[in-house]
């Protein structure tokens, strides 16, 4: 059988990050991708200049249709723009109940540009984290969901992620790459134990969907039956590897993206 995922994000129109980077992130690792469009970005490496949400109606729709045809092994979640989309989704995953769901609490992209609206905050932590079998949180963002200030150190990251565990989700990743030192150190925490994975910290500005890609490999790992911490891993190794092979391209003045398809050329 083929294995599936679909993605339920934000279009970006630069192709760095969304759902582009959410397709091509399932078509390098050999899964097939469907997707469910929550918002158009007028969006490029060095910022966002406009967002316009889709009706949550519409991603209803779109959810319903993939489902109804499709035998969805893993779903990806990444940017949901507003309560009424979340709503949605909730609604939709709680209909369909795939085995899978990875959770990208996309909050600030890469240029700094804010993705998710304030009020819906509450929303995704009451709405989908109870839903999620992992979130995939960054550093700033596991502090902006708990209202606290960023981890600094070991004992706070797993403290967070403890914290953002109680919330309802089986398994959290707690990523490093906003922090500081010679190894990029994610922690994948669940009820039993915190794991650290660590990688060498690259020194490239072409970071752009870098989230977006990770959350979207471990779906990929998932859908093709694999376990979660081998699909944490395996998708650590590969977003490592699109980064190092990032100032391959030269796209845009600014964030340009990672290099999804390093494998092949």
């Amino acid at each position: 059988m083929t294995p599936v995922a679909l993605t339920i994000a934000g279009s970006d129109s630069s192709g760095g990050a969304g759902i582009q980077a959410d397709l091509k992130s399932f078509a390098a690792l050999g899964v097939y991708g469907a997707s469910a469009i929550t918002a158009l970005t007028a969006q490029n490496t060095t910022g966002v200049s406009g967002i316009h949400p889709v009706p949550a109606s519409f991603v209803t729709a779109q959810i319903d249709a993939v489902f109804s045809d499709l035998k969805v092994d893993a779903v990806k979640i990444g940017m949901v723009a507003q309560a009424e989309t979340i709503a949605a989704i909730a609604d939709g995953l709680k209909r369909w109940a795939p085995r899978n769901i990875v959770l990208d609490p996309v909050m600030v992209a890469t240029s700094g540009d804010r993705l998710l609206a304030a009020e819906a905050v509450d929303a995704l932590g009451t709405k989908l984290f109870p839903l999620a079998s992992l979130i995939t949180p960054n550093l700033p963002e596991a502090a902006a969901l708990l209202n606290e200030p960023v981890a600094s150190n070991e004992a706070d990251v797993a403290r967070q992620g403890r914290q953002l565990l109680a919330m309802g989700c089986r398994a959290v990743l707690v990523k490093g790459g906003h922090g500081h030192g010679a190894d990029s150190i994610d922690y994948l925490i669940d009820g039993e134990r915190s794991i650290a994975l660590a990688a060498p910290r690259i020194a490239t500005s072409n970071t752009h969907g870098t989230g977006c890609s990770l959350s979207s490999a471990i779906a990929a790992g998932l859908a093709k039956g694999e376990a979660m911490e081998t699909a944490v891993r395996n998708a650590k190794a590969w977003i490592t590897a699109a980064i190092a092979a990032a100032d391959r391209f030269t796209v845009g003045h600014g964030h340009g993206p990672v290099h999804h398809f390093h494998k092949y050329y």
